[in-house]
């Protein structure tokens, strides 16, 4: 039976969002419906809502999301009812050359839920990321459930659904960091906080922040950077060769992604050094090298889409490191709020006030 909840609404281009009552269908053929309980506000909303992404408005906003599965459609074998899950935006298929090669985490046909939400109209419903989680609860394919340790708390869990896990996996996954390492993150939002926790998790000996804001250096700080550049006082690429003792670091992530922040993290990386994009570029933007430079100085230039992540094995490794207290997921979580002030929530991360506000339902 189909059941009617609140839920955030985007009606059009940069309009105020809106609280409406969301039309739940029935779960189908490899559905679940979840009942959220915490659903972080992330950049990619914001830009669900200016129109950035897509025209398909109306949109049911909210990605970042943990709940209790509610309900299950017929062939669902990942997930039962009662299981404490993390949401994400990449159920793989299982079927296409990436899969088929053992790379699922680039699978190139992932899926959502095959029923569309509504409003109570019939209006259909554009899910953010294929999940809309604003909302008390939200349908989705079964494949986009992980299932976690349910002692979670689940404002910190959901942040691994998206800008927390793409910053740990730039580091992790993308970057191969290692024991040893010397790293530097340009750019200390949510992504690039994560990246310097990611960083610091998998042994490196100097974590470099970077930024412009000095509350955001000090949040990167306690997150883990050993070191903190404001790049609004000095030259970006040489405070990263002097603290490296010359060379440059042997990873740079860019978490802002603009050609000048790319062109800093790839002068700031030591010869045959990585550089990871997991900033996310908007269309017109465009990047010169000189490709002498991008042949002579080796290594890699790599790009981390959502961290290069496998939720199903990432996510329950990452809830233990939290449960264990090796990885401080609950210092991401700025503030809780309800449901009815997600426009605000909106302002004060363009405003750079928060690393995350975290909707509680």
């Amino acid at each position: 039976m189909a059941q009617e909840v609140r839920g955030v609404v985007a009606l059009g281009v940069d309009k105020p969002v809106a609280v409406e009552t969301i039309v739940i269908p029935e779960p189908g053929l490899g559905e679940a419906v979840v009942k959220v309980q915490a659903c972080g506000v992330c950049h990619t909303d914001l830009h669900y809502k200016q129109g950035g992404i897509s025209d398909a408005f109306p949109f049911l906003l909210g990605h970042e999301a943990a709940g209790i599965v509610e309900s299950i459609g017929e062939g669902v074998t990942e997930v039962a009812p009662g299981d404490f899950v993390i949401l994400n935006w990449r159920a793989v298929c299982g079927r296409c050359r990436a899969c088929r090669r053992g790379r699922p985490w680039y699978c190139f046909s992932t899926h959502n839920a095959a029923q569309p939400m509504t409003l109570t109209d019939g209006t259909k419903l554009s899910p953010a990321l294929g999940i809309g989680a604003f909302a008390e609860k939200t349908l989705v394919a079964a494949g986009q459930c992980t299932k976690v340790d349910p002692a979670a708390a689940p404002a910190a869990a959901g942040l691994l659904g998206c800008g927390v896990m793409a910053g740990l996996g730039s580091a992790i996954n993308t970057g191969n960091v290692t024991r040893g390492d010397s790293v530097a993150v340009i750019g200390c939002g949510g992504v690039g906080n994560a990246a310097i926790a990611g960083a610091r998790l998998a042994g490196a000996a100097k974590v470099i922040a970077v930024d412009l804001d000095d509350r955001k250096l000090e949040q990167a700080r306690a997150l883990g950077a050993t070191h903190t550049v404001n790049g609004r006082d000095t030259d970006v690429v040489k405070s990263i060769q002097e603290l490296t003792g010359g060379p440059g670091a042997d990873v740079v992530i860019d978490a802002v992604g603009r050609p000048e922040t790319y062109e800093q993290a790839f002068y700031a990386r030591d010869l045959a050094g990585t550089v990871v994009l997991v900033g996310v570029p908007t269309p017109e933007m465009k990047l010169q090298l000189p490709l002498l430079d991008v042949f002579g100085r080796g290594g890699a230039l790599k790009s981390s889409w959502y961290g290069d992540c496998l939720p199903e094995r990432d996510f329950p490794v990452l809830i233990d490191l939290y449960l264990q207290g090796r990885l401080d997921l609950d210092a991401f979580v700025s503030e809780t709020i309800s449901l009815d002030h997600v426009e605000e929530a909106f302002a004060k991360m363009h405003h750079g006030q928060v690393l995350r506000s975290v909707v509680i339902l």
